[in-house]
């Protein structure tokens, strides 16, 4: 049988997008994985946090408790575009303890490009991962068990900006979390042929 060229894109989107969320899961750092990913297909260019100014959201109590941050606790809330050279592969919204890390960790958060997860890396953290949706499902539930639609399909796909959002809690060597963030993963992650 072959399939129509519409079916076999809408194929090869969710296998991305299911291969991307498998290695986050899989993985303690969202930078990491998306340094290989930037490594396979942006040329090696080091993954950069483009900081998003003007934007800041106040944690929520829900998000105080993930933390174990107290209501007087002060967190530090940080919005970054992770981008591959001038691909913005994620946009991510961040609340820190910044008491957990040390001034240095802080001062490169608050003054450089440098990720997240490569400025707290000597923490030796890991990732809990709170929840995961897919935003964007290029194929119908239940879409294994069905014969291939030949009709429905018909010309390019068309990808929504956002695909993917993970939502995590990192905690330090010793469990104490220290990091809350909310991932939002764009369509640039999606290597079209």
């Amino acid at each position: 049988m072959i399939l129509p060229a519409a079916y076999v894109e809408r194929l090869e989107a969710w296998a991305q997008i299911t291969q991307l969320n498998a290695d986050l899961l899989s993985h303690d750092s969202a930078t990491a994985t998306l340094q290989a990913w930037c490594d396979q297909n942006g040329g090696g260019q080091k993954i950069r946090a483009l900081r998003v100014r003007g934007q800041d959201k106040a944690a929520s109590s829900e998000d105080r408790e993930a933390l174990g941050a107290g209501a007087d606790e002060p967190l530090v809330y940080r919005r970054v575009q992770l981008a591959c050279g001038d691909q913005i592969l994620s946009e991510a919204d961040n609340w820190y303890r910044p008491a957990l890390l040390t001034p240095e960790m802080n001062r490169a958060l608050e003054e450089t490009e440098t990720p997240f997860g490569v400025v707290v890396r000597p923490l030796n953290f890991r990732r809990r991962t709170l929840s995961t949706s897919y935003l964007f499902r290029p194929l119908p539930l239940n879409w294994e068990g069905r014969p291939a639609p030949v009709r429905i399909y018909r010309g390019r796909l068309a990808t929504p900006k956002d695909i993917l959002q993970h939502r995590a809690v990192l905690v330090t060597g010793e469990g104490r979390p220290f990091s809350l963030v909310v991932e939002t993963y764009t369509e640039a992650v999606l290597v079209k042929p």
